[in-house]
């Protein structure tokens, strides 16, 4: 049986680790549990050992568990409300759904999403916090605005800041950073270049657009958050490493 708990303490601790090494405090970083085929009663298990901050993959798994979960909370005599982050890639056609289950996405790889979510925001009276997903690595299977050669790639990198320049315009999202999935490596200090790339971005589209909030990188997942914390994660998704594998479907 998995021991959520003491696998959730040996995250936590391995974090404020990394944080150290790179000169950060720990509380800078937030741990976004992922429950990716993981049970209402896991998220409830880890609710109760002090998480409040849950990622789903996909927007129906979310509408299945989400609402229980919130029933539950309600049934609490003081429930600490927590914050669902929509961590997987988002459809348009699933836009409508995800606005009303998520409090922030990390997964904004077009233009075409961007204005979606900004309409339905609109008629929903509120902002969505949002992330734009790059694509460092250059790998097809990812999603993403395709930036794996922005620092030397002039074309790449002007395209790129013109669209950003336009979703900044659109008031019913908040683009508040950035975010990526590195490469599947043995070894994590492999995966190290992505996540600086993504922090060398971000940092030039602070000084490209300094009036703009840039304060996240969403990076870092079970096999290489450490080094991922090291180079500025400000966000980390992990599940297996707090759930254990994840069963089979």
């Amino acid at each position: 049986m998995v021991d959520i708990e003491a696998n959730l303490r040996h995250v936590q601790r391995r974090i404020a680790e990394a944080a150290e090494r790179g000169g950060r405090d720990p509380a800078e970083i937030t741990l976004v549990a992922v429950t990716k085929l993981r049970s209402v009663e896991d998220i409830k298990a880890a609710y109760e050992l002090g998480v409040r901050h849950f990622g789903e993959n996909r927007v129906h798994e979310a509408a299945e568990k989400i609402p229980i979960i919130n029933r539950w909370l309600e049934q609490e005599r003081t429930p600490t409300p927590l914050t669902w982050h929509m961590v997987g890639h988002l459809q348009s056609r699933k836009a409508k759904d995800a606005i009303r289950l998520f409090d922030i996405i990390h997964s904004v790889d077009t233009p075409k999403l961007a204005k979606r979510l900004d309409r339905l925001c609109e008629r929903e009276g509120r902002v969505m916090p949002v992330l734009l997903e790059a694509n460092v690595s250059g790998e097809e299977s990812k999603y993403g605005f395709a930036l794996e050669r922005w620092e030397e790639d002039e074309e790449q990198r002007e395209g790129f800041f013109a669209i950003v320049e336009e979703m900044l315009a659109l008031p019913n999202i908040g683009v508040q950073g950035l975010m990526t999935m590195a490469p599947i490596v043995t070894d994590p200090e492999d995966a190290r270049p992505y996540f600086r790339r993504l922090r060398e971005l971000r940092d030039e589209l602070r000084r490209r657009f300094p009036t703009s909030s840039w304060r996240h990188l969403s990076m870092g997942m079970t096999d290489d958050f450490e080094v991922a914390v090291e180079e500025g994660a400000t966000m980390v998704r992990i599940g297996r490493a707090i759930f254990g594998e994840r069963p089979e479907v």
